[in-house]
């Protein structure tokens, strides 16, 4: 896959506010905006059982500054991802999240 057709999916669904994650490589790619948001440092090779259970203890501290961080946190909170699907795309897609200059612009 892709990894702009992932970040493009993560910044419209979050714009749309009435969609749900798919993919591993999408909750990847959320979790790492949710961690550039917070603050936190993350290993880019954490596995999604691990990635899962941090994402979930973060979740309850976080205080969404807008619409779209608000849906970011929901998609995150009921997404389950699939333990025995992962590759270096994700880990790939992890750093993005935490890197991104231009959260929310569709086109970059």
């Amino acid at each position: 896959m892709h990894i702009e057709l992932t970040r493009q999916s993560v910044v419209i669904k979050c714009s749309l506010e009435a969609s749900v994650m798919t993919g591993n490589y999408e909750f990847y790619y959320a979790a790492g905006i949710l961690c550039q948001l917070m603050n936190r440092q993350v290993a880019a090779d954490i596995r999604p059982e691990a990635l899962q259970t941090l994402v979930q203890e973060l979740l309850p501290e976080f205080s969404p500054a807008n619409g779209q961080e608000k849906h970011l946190a929901h998609m995150l909170k009921y997404y389950h991802p699939d333990q025995d699907r992962y590759d270096s795309q994700m880990e790939e897609l992890l750093k993005m999240g935490l890197q991104e200059q231009h959260m929310w612009e569709r086109i970059v």
